[in-house]
């Protein structure tokens, strides 16, 4: 494996690394939703969760800098996790698989007049198999499993020198 010197001021960063990755990437779905008008399934939704996560341990570590090791392994593994549930909506978007989700949804059997009414005029969930947009052919989905699996293995790499220089 090359050894590649860092320097201590830039693991020193890694709370801001966290903090920045979350908010960039939350601020980039946010924008492709509301700007863009993307409407995301429920498995975008839960793409986002390993950002909010991010956040959150940037600002545990900024508090608690002596936790920033454990947090680095925390955050290394919700980054790959995030990358799994990437890999799975990919494999809904291409029919690898059935999402076993609720994507899409189902009416109940028995239900009032009114109830029929108020159930036709709501917009129903969007479905998980629905790709709005790509990029080379690439959907988001596709995009975010490279992006989160990379970011769980530099993270656990960082996390891995800064416990060597503890």
């Amino acid at each position: 494996m090359v050894a590649i010197p860092l320097e201590d001021d830039w693991l020193k960063r890694m709370p801001l690394a966290l903090l920045a990755v979350g908010i960039g990437s939350l601020a980039f779905a946010f924008h492709a939703q509301y700007v863009q008008g993307l409407e995301p399934c429920i498995l975008c939704l839960v793409q986002r969760v390993p950002f909010y996560a991010a956040i959150v341990l940037g600002l545990a570590a900024l508090v608690k800098p002596d936790w920033m090791v454990a947090i680095g392994w925390l955050a290394g593994g919700v980054f790959l996790a995030g990358g799994a549930v990437a890999f799975y909506h990919v494999g809904v978007e291409q029919h690898w698989w059935e999402a076993v989700t609720a994507c899409g949804g189902e009416l109940p059997t028995q239900m009032s007049v009114s109830d029929f009414q108020s159930a036709l005029q709501s917009k129903p969930e969007k479905a998980c198999d629905e790709v709005d947009w790509t990029l080379f052919g690439l959907s988001m989905a596709t995009y975010n499993v490279a992006y989160s699996t990379g970011l769980g293995a530099v993270t656990l790499w960082a996390t891995d020198q800064l416990r060597k220089r503890a």
